[in-house]
């Protein structure tokens, strides 16, 4: 303010001083010997000129100075009525906190004085009831005040005090009562509504005195002992279970997902941690015996293994370089991407991307590429060309005709196969600009052509059986009627057999048994699918 009441002072001074040029140049001109050019007028134009400027510029300032102090006190009562609005919520919470402590002390109280009761009845066990009876009464009272918590945070009540469920509301009541094997056999007998179901089980998991409990809990059976693993691929009820409990770890990591951190930490204590850190630990040696269809992309032990980590998150007790080495075995699975980003695995992939290339699996290599956008050091349709060119010289040497017509007809499926995961590959991501399909579709019509005309000569070689007459007289030469031997046709561009967008194998390790060979994107047609790529076998009961 005093610098600019000095410039004021200084901009008023400016008359006098040319009042006073203006008498030092009159007593210039009485003395000058020679005729100046210089006018005294243009001398006062110019200082006039000047000062106006001067002023106008000074004025600017003073606006721009009253602007800013009038946004500053906007600002400052902004801020102040932010700060009182949350103190306000601080408080309100802290109230509602205090409300909820008094009633778990005053329900603690109550439980204890019921649990003394049947106590002084059977005094032969007053000993053992006194003394674990209240740790555990008080463990479950404990969990269920974090339940509530849980519920208030991101839960819709409904008239029972639990979570809105529509569809399923029996889930409800199967997470209350902490009863694991009837919520597996639920989902098994629910399996044909597995979309709704994985919508309800996070909302249902709420009504969980311990939600994470729970799903550990029903973890229970998934390495049978009784069952090798040969056998365990066949059974269909295994596969079965195995596959709701990776539906159950994913569903309860979707409700961890819509939580506050202290919420997650009420579900996630130190004790369930260390539970699932046991279960980690016991299946992990297991993943050695695992079998060629790990090589796949399609292993369910591994898939739970990982989900499991991720879901708890433990996997900072595991080497995170052999856990780069599991994601071959779940290569086609949904999840997978998810998982590599969950277990923090992201920087490994451009080498998972190299050993794909090196074992033939270029279009899993192509989806990984896209998944993490690596497809500037990975150029997807080099990939997919080169993936065609091997599956061709594989199928050369036999079109020489000394191949008999079963390995034929393997190899041209073979070649289908590939066809059609490159064209869905193309459809997915893409690329038809880059690269055109219609030379692949051509070569797509002239395979599947082939194929129904071998099948229509083998059914026309098949001998005729001839069948008594209904009226038993003799068996005299039966009337065949013209019968259609070219099958109907499929869609001309039928889906590709590659079922899955992403896949992302890794180096080989004592966890990963070797490849074998470049696989097949091939899924028989008219299966049912457990909603994560893998095939799923009807037959599946608890």
């Amino acid at each position: 303010m005093e610098d600019t009441q000095s410039v004021a002072t200084l901009m008023d001074s400016t008359t006098s001083k040319i009042q006073q040029l203006q008498k030092a140049f009159a007593e210039l001109e009485s003395h000058r010997a020679v005729t100046l050019n210089l006018q005294w007028k243009q001398l006062e134009e110019h200082f006039h000129g000047l000062q106006k400027s001067l002023k106008r510029r000074f004025t600017e300032l003073e606006e721009q100075e009253k602007e800013f102090e009038t946004k500053i006190v906007q600002s400052t009562e902004m801020l102040e009525k932010r700060q009182a609005a949350v103190i306000a919520k601080e408080q309100a919470s802290l109230q509602r906190l205090q409300e909820k402590r008094d009633a778990a002390v005053s329900a603690i109280a109550i439980a204890l004085e019921k649990h003394k009761k049947p106590c002084s009845v059977e005094p032969s066990v007053v000993n053992c009831e006194v003394n674990d009876g209240p740790s555990i009464l008080e463990d479950k009272l404990e969990d269920s005040i974090e339940t509530e918590h849980v519920i208030e945070d991101t839960g819709k009540p409904f008239q029972d005090g639990g979570v809105e469920v529509k569809s399923f509301p029996n889930l409800v009541n199967l997470c209350r009562n902490m009863d694991s094997e009837g919520l597996q056999k639920f989902i098994s007998d629910n399996r044909k509504n597995l979309a709704a179901l994985r919508e309800e089980i996070p909302l249902a998991l709420r009504s969980a005195i311990n939600p994470a409990s729970l799903v550990l809990d029903s973890l229970n059976g998934f390495y049978n002992s009784d069952v090798s693993i040969s056998d365990a691929k066949k059974d269909s009820n295994l596969l079965g279970l195995r596959r709701t409990c990776i539906m159950l770890l994913e569903c309860l990591s979707t409700l961890l997902n819509t939580l506050e951190m202290d919420s997650i930490s009420s579900i996630i204590s130190e004790n369930v941690k260390g539970r699932a850190k046991a279960i980690a630990e016991e299946w992990n040696p297991k993943l050695d015996e695992l079998d060629v269809d790990a090589n796949n992309g399609n292993s369910l032990e591994a898939h739970a293994f990982l989900q499991l980590l991720a879901t708890f998150g433990i996997n900072s007790n595991f080497n995170q370089e052999n856990l780069s080495k599991l994601i071959p075995m779940v290569s086609r699975r949904r999840q997978t991407a998810d998982l590599c980003r969950s277990l923090g695995l992201s920087d490994r992939m451009p080498g998972v991307i190299d050993v794909l290339i090196n074992n033939g699996r270029h279009i899993d290599a192509v989806n990984l590429a896209f998944a993490f956008e690596l497809t500037q050091q990975f150029s997807p349709v080099s990939l997919l060309k080169s993936y065609l060119d091997e599956a061709s010289k594989t199928s050369t040497p036999l079109n020489s005709g000394n191949a008999s017509p079963t390995v034929q007809n393997d190899v041209n499926e073979k070649e289908l196969s590939a066809l059609k995961a490159v064209l869905k590959c193309i459809e997915d991501h893409k690329l038809e600009e880059q690269y055109p399909v219609d030379p692949l579709q051509k070569r797509v019509l002239l395979l599947e052509k082939a194929k129904a005309d071998k099948k229509k000569a083998t059914e026309v070689a098949k001998p005729q059986s001839k069948r008594p007459r209904p009226n038993g007289v003799g068996n005299g030469p039966r009337v065949v009627t013209e019968k259609n031997f070219y099958p109907r046709m499929t869609d001309r561009y039928p889906q590709p057999i590659y079922d899955r967008p992403y896949a992302y194998p890794g180096p080989t390790s004592t966890h990963v048994p070797s490849f074998m060979g470049a696989p097949a994107y091939n899924f028989s047609p008219g299966h049912d699918f457990f909603e994560n790529g893998y095939q799923y076998q009807a037959p599946y009961l608890h």
